[in-house]
Order: structure tokens, then sequence, then C-alpha cells
């Protein structure tokens, strides 16, 4: 049984529309089960570990961030492959894929149980919450390389457009990692340490049983364990495109990290409301990934089967997805604002906190989305180099000078907030101006 799609023919919303559906849906439950975590922390162990998990969420967004990001140059590679009908390139850059995997994974872990006490020291982590955060840091990147081999395993799937695999593998783990989380948080009362633990084996058991399915498949993907290996010639093409992506991304959690820093010296309740936010925040942000993920595997099995004229227009169509539910979502969560924050916390001053994060986000989502989803067609074909040019100036350069200047103007939680939106409007024009003038499309 085919359990692949080719995006190269037929209509290009059905296409996209059909291949973000279960992405959306796979990034949903993993946000969920991440909010389920600080939803028990913050009702049954309280706002201080609450603020523990919350600002230790910076630093595993950079190390995830760059590992993930560089094997988008696996599924660029793969989907290009894959619409070129080259079986043979497919069959090097899957496995190629998994070795990268294995590797980076077993890295992001030991830096991870390594330096969370450094990096935590230098965010300026108030003391009250330092040690729960010390603790749930090591636990989880004790079992990060899962995680990392599940992400790329999917990038794989979703390469062949088979997104539907790894959303039921997600909501497997979401469904284990909620359960887990209540048995060793609320029976056992194992705090952070449970919370991190419940964690880790959700992503174990996604990873095997993704693995699984890799090696009994019958398709062009089909993982056959002892072919595992760096392969010279695509090691060298999945880097060269990978990478910029995730510099890109790790540059860019280094200026997330920034932010919780800044947000760190306005004491406890203001890093509690900030991290129950966040978690809402993924809600709103991952769909637009998976539409910009979408935009990213039409645009390469396009490329590859020479469908140029293809790729614009579902550039166009991706894009429309992509404000429209960025407009629909920041509406609801604006109207519903302090019964949303309410669920991570009881305490008002928390609750407070994050309403007012809140407004600064909801209103101005649309513009991330169309600078996500239109670096995500520009990625497909080959140019993650301009992709990263565009992000790193924006979401970091311009996002912690503005920081800095308004922190030196005034000690004040407006000056750190402001930087999220206007740094989405600088990058948004910049990824438009470039889409209209630059030379990205083949000749």
């Amino acid at each position: 049984m085919k359990l692949q799609k080719t995006m190269t023919e037929g209509p290009i919303w059905k296409n996209i529309l059909s291949f973000s559906v279960p992405l959306i849906l796979g990034n949903l439950f993993q946000q969920l089960y991440n909010t389920v975590d600080s939803v028990i922390v913050g009702n049954y162990i309280g706002s201080e570990a609450l603020a523990a998990v919350g600002s230790s969420g910076a630093i595993i967004n950079l190390l995830v961030g760059f590992c993930i990001g560089a094997s988008a140059g696996a599924g660029v590679v793969i989907s290009q492959f894959f619409g070129a009908k080259d079986d043979g390139g497919v069959e090097k850059a899957v496995h190629t894929t998994i070795a990268i995997a294995v590797f980076a994974g077993a890295i992001v872990s030991i830096a991870g149980v390594c330096l969370s006490p450094v990096i935590l020291r230098a965010m300026g982590t108030p003391e009250e919450v330092f040690g729960p955060a010390v603790t749930y840091l090591k636990i989880f990147f004790g079992g990060m390389i899962f995680s990392v081999i599940y992400n790329m395993s999917a990038g794989i799937l979703n390469a062949v457009g088979n997104s539907k695999r790894s959303l039921m593998y997600l909501v497997i783990a979401a469904v284990s990692n909620i359960f887990l989380d209540l048995l060793f948080v609320v029976v056992f009362k194992m705090g952070v340490e449970g919370v991190a633990l419940a964690t880790d084996i959700g992503q174990f058991i996604s990873c095997i049983f993704i693995i699984r399915f890799l090696v009994r498949s019958q398709d062009v993907y089909r993982l056959k364990l002892r072919n595992v290996r760096f392969y010279d010639n695509l090691l060298g093409k999945i880097l060269k495109i990978g990478l910029p992506t995730g510099i890109q991304n790790i540059v860019i959690s280094l200026s997330n990290v920034v932010v919780q820093s800044s947000v760190n010296g306005f004491g406890a309740a203001a890093m509690a409301g900030f991290a129950a936010y966040i978690k809402i925040d993924g809600f709103n942000i991952l769909p637009v990934l998976s539409f910009s993920m979408a935009a990213t595997t039409f645009a390469g099995q396009n490329v590859g089967a020479g469908r140029y004229d293809r790729v614009k227009r579902g550039m166009y169509v991706s894009v429309a997805m992509g404000v429209c539910y960025t407009i629909f979502t920041g509406t609801l969560l604006i109207l519903f604002a302090p019964q949303v924050i309410g669920v991570f916390s009881g305490k008002e001053e928390v609750v407070a906190y994050g309403v007012y994060i809140l407004k600064f986000f909801c209103p101005f989502y649309w513009m991330l989305g169309i600078l996500q989803v239109l670096a995500g067609t520009i990625r497909g074909v080959g140019k993650t180099f301009q992709a990263m040019v565009v992000f790193l100036f924006s979401l970091c350069i311009f996002r912690v000078a503005w920081i800095w200047g308004a922190l030196r103007i005034a000690h004040e939680l407006f000056g750190v907030m402001t930087a999220y939106p206007a740094s989405w409007c600088v990058g948004m024009i910049m990824i438009l101006l470039y889409a209209w003038k630059g030379k990205w499309m083949p000749e």
C-alpha cells in the first residue's frame, strides 16, 4: 500500500490543505502534551515550578531548533528526489538523514545535560526557581535523542507527502505523556522530575513507533538499518541546504533566550505569566509552521518534477491559509484571554501578566504567517541561505537591539514585548521584497 503523496499534480489548494491538516493536528498534539506539563505544574506544584519549567523552554528550543532546522535540508533534498521520481536518491537521502539524527541527537542530549546549569545562570534565572529548572532540564535532555530521531524521521515522511503517519504517533505520545504526567505528579508527587520523565517516555514511544514503521515500509523511503550511514555526496548537499536553517533557528532561539532573560528581571510572577502565554502561543505558531512546511514540501516536489509554474501558485495558496488561520485564532485568544491564561495558574498576578503579554502577540500573528510561509516556499527551492539572512536580521539582530534600546530607556515589560510584533513586521517586509524582486526561482 502506497503511503505517500505526489504534490506535482491535481488541485493546489487540496494538495496543500490535505497535507497541512495532519501536520497542524500533529503539532497541536505535540503542543498539547507540552501544555499539559505546564497546567499540571502550575496547579499541582506551584507558580515557582511553572516559572522554572517556562524558563527552561528557551534553552530547549535553542538546541532542538538547530537539529530540526538542519533536518529541513534533508526534507528539501528528499522531496526534490521524490518529485523527480529518483528512487535511488530518495533511499540514500533517507539513510543519511537517520545517520544525522542519531549523531545530532546524541550531541544534543550530552550538551543539554552538561550545560544546563551554566546557561540558566547566564540567563539570570532567579534563585528560587534555579534548582527545579536545572533538575527539569537535565532529565529532559537525557531523552532528547529520541525527540531528534522522531522529528527527523517525521521529516522523511513529510517530504514524500505522508504527514498522516507521524500524526498517529504523536497522538499516542501525547496520550501517554498526559497519563504519565498525572501519574508521576498527582499520584506519586514527583514534582518537576516527574514532568520531565513523562516527556522523555512520550518521546521514546513516538521514536520507536516511527522507526518501526520506516523499517517495515515497502515504499521508496523504506529504512534498512544496516544501510544507515553518511553518503558523502548527499551529506554535503543536505548540510548545505539544512545548516543555514539550523543556524537560523539556533540564533533566533538565542534571541528568545535574551527575551527570557529580560522577563526574568521582572520576577517570578512575570516569568510564570510569560511561561503560560508561550504555551498558548504554540497553538498559534505551530499551525503556521505547518503551512510553511507544506509550502516547502510542495515547492520541493514541484521543483524536482520541473513544475515551476505550480511553485508560486502554491506559495499564494499557503500564505492565504496561514493568514486566515492566524486572524481567526488570534481573535479567539484576545476574546477569551483571562480564561485561557487562568488554566495555568489561579494566581491573579500571574494571570494578569499572561493577559498583558498576550495582547502584544495575538493582533499581529498574520505578519508572522506571511513571513514563515513565504520563507517555506523559498527554502523548498533550495534557497535556505537567503531565508536565513531575513530571519537572522529581523528575529534576532533587530529584536535584540530593540530590547536593549527599550530597556535602556525604561525598565518596563512593555519594551520587551513590543520587540515581537516589531521584528515580525521587519521580517515580513524583507521576505516580501525578496519574493517579489529576488532571483529565487529556478530558470
